[in-house]
């Protein structure tokens, strides 16, 4: 069997990180990557990527192009292209992607739909 790996977000490349001592509430939008590294509470509505940190915890309903994940998660996630869940990742929640890759350790409890258009628009 083909040993799966998801590679690594340089810190550096991102726009916007939420550091480990922010505990944050609300609706978040943006549209350029952003990293989670402390606590978030609410909806992400995004239109680019969102990762989110070894010792993050996040509360919401998530929409975004790829959620990649290392910390924690409690709510239903919608990925427009990709879904990453590192070994370290804790998610509680269904899915929607039309991709879907999970390293071994992760733990995953929910619904999972996996559809080629799945969280794309249709006008």
């Amino acid at each position: 069997m083909r040993d799966v790996r998801i590679n690594q977000v340089d810190e550096n490349e991102i726009d916007t990180v939420l550091a480990e001592d922010i505990d944050f509430s609300g609706v978040l939008t943006f549209k350029k990557p952003l990293m989670i590294k402390g606590n978030f509470k609410g909806e992400i509505k995004a239109s680019s990527d969102l990762y989110i940190g070894e010792k993050a915890f996040v509360k919401a309903k998530i929409e975004a192009d790829c959620v990649s994940a290392k910390g924690r998660i409690e709510g239903d996630v919608v990925a427009r292209s990709r879904v990453e869940f590192f070994s370290t990742a804790s998610v509680q929640g269904d899915l929607s992607t039309p991709d879907l890759i999970m390293e071994s350790g992760c733990k995953y409890n929910g619904k999972c739909s996996m559809n080629e258009n799945e969280g794309k628009n249709e006008n």
